[in-house]
């Protein structure tokens, strides 16, 4: 199996199209990829005491140093035989192994009370490292997180970062979204889910970063769990197809995404790309849909990333289950 180990190629931080390939694939072949923290190392070592660096020493100032800023580092592009600008890349993720930390926390001036007065503890630096068990398997895929000597939680590993080079040069992989994919922290981008993204060059030039694991409904802080982590993955491609924006297949449910300031915008774009689909798809007329939206409770909106953050968009879900997708009339 093809696999770019961490370090053998340097880190990326933009998504750009006239990027040399680090990696050629075949569709449908499985390849693996071993990626960095957002915060370029900020955990340098997995001993039993660590070496963490805080938000505001000398590593974080050091990645503001250079340009792009070294924020969200991410490994491609990865080529896929057969794909084409016009086309949907297929990406299908196998399994995502987070490293033995994570961090989450609190930078200043970063999320809803980053500034707070009135929650000011809440506005302070603080470094919460997060330790990562294997699980029944033997692997973190499904291991235990624990954030504190009381609290622990089953891991819920994704990958934040995942992206088709976009027409235009992104400079910065930490801002970069739309129907490219990009930094979206949707924790539907996980093991047995099929990731729908739009390719606009020839390969479709795929990135890939930025895992977790895990992550609460809108990462609020601005910081989920971030790690570093093995994730295996494959992809295939639909020809001829573009979508108003990412769209995710599930097991038992199909997810339309909208990325959009303010938050009820990316609803609206979220909805419009769920009758669109369906309406291509599945054959079921806008009005229907228009209408099950506000009375089937089976409609859900899931709420991915809702960071105050320099000009990081909103990105929501709308979620249908699979057995109602036929129509009603």
């Amino acid at each position: 199996m093809q696999t770019i180990q961490r370090g053998d190629i340097p880190s990326k931080y933009a998504f750009d199209w006239r990027d040399e390939p680090v990696l050629r694939v075949t569709q449908g072949e499985a390849f693996q990829v071993e990626t960095d923290d957002a915060l370029s190392g900020l955990i340098t070592d997995d001993s039993d005491d660590p070496i963490v660096h805080d938000f505001t020493g000398e590593h974080v100032i050091a990645l503001q140093k250079v340009w792009p800023p070294a924020y969200n580092p991410v490994v491609g592009p990865i080529y896929v035989e057969g794909c084409e600008r016009g086309d949907t890349l297929a990406v299908h993720i196998d399994y995502i192994d987070p490293w033995r930390y994570g961090f989450s926390g609190i930078l200043p001036g970063i999320g809803p009370l980053g500034d707070s007065k009135k929650w000011a503890e809440c506005a302070e630096a603080h470094v919460q490292v997060i330790e990562h068990f294997p699980g029944p398997s033997g692997h973190t895929r499904d291991g235990k997180g624990k954030y504190s000597d009381k609290l622990t939680w089953d891991l819920e590993p994704f990958c934040g970062t995942l992206a088709c080079a976009p027409e235009r040069e992104v400079f910065t992989s930490l801002l970069g979204q739309g129907p490219f994919g990009g930094n979206i922290d949707c924790r539907d981008i996980c093991a047995g889910h099929t990731i729908l993204l739009n390719s606009y060059h020839e390969g479709g030039l795929l990135y890939v970063g930025d895992m977790h694991g895990g992550q609460g409904d809108t990462e609020f802080t601005g910081i989920a769990d971030e790690t570093r982590a093995t994730i295996q993955l494959s992809a295939t491609v639909i020809k001829g197809r573009h979508a108003p924006c990412v769209r995710i297949d599930k097991p038992d449910s199909i997810v339309a995404v909208g990325i959009n300031l303010p938050m009820e915008h990316a609803v609206y774009d979220a909805c419009e790309n769920m009758m669109q689909w369906l309406r291509d798809d599945y054959d079921i007329s806008g009005k229907d849909m228009y209408i099950r939206m506000s009375c089937d409770p089976a409609f859900r909106i899931r709420t991915y990333q809702m960071v105050r953050a320099v000009t990081i968009q909103h990105v929501v879900g709308a979620e249908y289950p699979k057995e109602r997708l036929f129509p009603a009339f």
